[in-house]
């Protein structure tokens, strides 16, 4: 039941309750009602988030200021990926055996302490294995908070409060990026910031009234299998793995290797992943209403030709740099979501969730990857090479997607699957969630 006007107990006798009516059966309850219903577990993610988008980019400048080779950096960079792909299998599988209370605590006092022990261990070496534990440790915050989210998600509420839930999860990463500006990336200042937000954002989730909500079994399909149903989503999960790590992980190492101060970098790296909120929605939408294929052909060779620019024209300029990242990051983000959608025109629905399952893996391995492989080439042959990899992960998206429309037919529209926009860091939980949001809009 509903209380007072604003959610509050009226005053009076403890006995007395003035209800609100339950809404009538296909009433559409007010978005504010599912918000303020789920404020802390939105208020804990939006924490999670500055936390970890200040964490990701302080490293990769601090790597540089202390002097890390190209290389070096690349490693531990690529480690925290390989641990979040790890978190993402396994913490079901804790959850199952030792409960959500023991494994939420246990996995917040790993990711808010390896965040410190950053500057207590000021070398390559360590920094991977902390890397490897903070990708462990935040995949399997998200696991636990997005089961939460899940719990309290209905038939009819389910896509609003996703809409909510990514909203907050982007804006908590792209605002996550002006922290770096709250003290010198070269102290310890920045690192106690980062633990504190995310010990922080444990008190709203913790002290929520619900118990540990179930889990959802997970039983993804065999790559080839997908593959074999729609293999440009399977190519595009993983390319696009590749160039979301590079963008995110290396970007800030390249914007500092060019001369950009810690507020410009800040600020470049605010603008990729704004950009790519802004854009999701319209190319998603586009995408809906013609050949998917030829949606990602565009949007990829987009991002490959922007890259191109960077390499040759744009230079060191701040405020070119940030208008490239942008757009880069509005036709590059968005392409995840895209290769999804195209992966289940071509499936029953009742796969669909599996499938999507499969892609999020295959996207962490790409993401793994990434960091690796520019690394390598940019202490080979310069920052530029940061542009020139970018350029060449989406040339081999478009040129494939090319060749798909040449092999296959399209989709007629009204068996297109809707597209549904995913965060770069989602888990296989809320990719279900986005699943059965699309099964339950179909009509029986």
């Amino acid at each position: 039941p509903w209380q007072g006007a604003h959610g509050r107990r009226p005053s009076g006798p403890p006995s007395v309750r003035i209800l609100k009516p339950e809404p009538e059966h296909g009433d559409r309850v007010p978005v504010r009602w599912e918000v303020h219903a789920s404020w802390a577990l939105f208020f804990g993610i939006a924490l999670l988030m500055l936390g970890n988008g200040l964490q990701g980019t302080l490293l990769g400048v601090r790597a540089k200021i202390e002097g890390f080779a190209t290389a070096s950096i690349g490693v531990l960079m690529s480690g925290y990926y390989a641990g979040y792909l790890l978190g993402s299998v396994q913490t079901p599988r804790l959850l199952s055996r030792v409960g959500h209370i023991r494994v939420f605590a246990a996995l917040a006092s790993l990711a808010s302490g390896a965040v410190l022990l950053h500057v207590v261990a000021v070398h390559p070496v360590p920094w991977v294995f902390l890397r490897l534990a903070s990708g462990f440790a935040i995949a399997g915050l998200f696991v636990v908070a997005e089961s939460w989210l899940n719990d309290r998600a209905t038939n009819e509420n389910r896509g609003r409060l996703l809409s909510v839930y990514m909203v907050v999860l982007m804006g908590g990463l792209g605002a996550g990026q002006f922290l770096l500006n709250a003290a010198p990336p070269s102290g310890f200042e920045l690192f106690i910031l980062a633990s504190v937000l995310l010990s922080f954002a444990l008190v709203p989730i913790s002290l929520t009234a619900k118990p540990g909500p179930e889990i959802p079994r997970l039983t993804g399909l065999a790559p080839r299998a997908v593959f074999r149903a729609a293999p440009l989503g399977v190519v595009t999960a993983v390319m696009t793995g590749v160039s979301y790590s590079t963008l995110f992980a290396i970007g800030p190492v390249y914007a500092t290797t060019v001369g950009l101060d810690p507020a410009a970098v800040s600020v470049f790296m605010a603008a990729t992943i704004f950009g790519g909120v802004v854009v999701q929605i319209p190319l998603g939408t586009l995408s809906d209403q013609t050949d998917r294929r030829i949606v990602i052909v565009g949007a990829a060779a987009g991002a490959a030709g922007l890259a191109v620019v960077g390499a040759l024209v744009v230079g060191a300029s701040p405020g070119p740099l940030t208008a490239l990242a942008a757009l880069l990051g509005g036709l590059a983000v968005p392409l995840y979501s895209l290769g999804v959608a195209h992966t289940n025109d071509y499936l029953d629905a009742d796969l669909r969730a599996s499938a999507s399952g499969t892609l999020v893996l295959l996207n962490g391995v790409g993401a793994t990857v990434g960091p690796l492989a520019v690394s390598s080439l940019m202490a080979a042959f310069g920052a530029d090479a940061f542009f020139w990899f970018l350029a060449a992960t989406h040339v081999v998206v478009a040129a494939y997607a090319l060749w798909r429309i040449t092999r296959r037919a399209a989709v007629a529209e009204d068996e297109r699957a809707h597209y549904e926009p995913l965060a770069a860091r989602a888990t296989p939980v809320v990719t279900a969630m986005l699943e059965d949001e699309a099964t339950d809009s179909v009509p029986a």
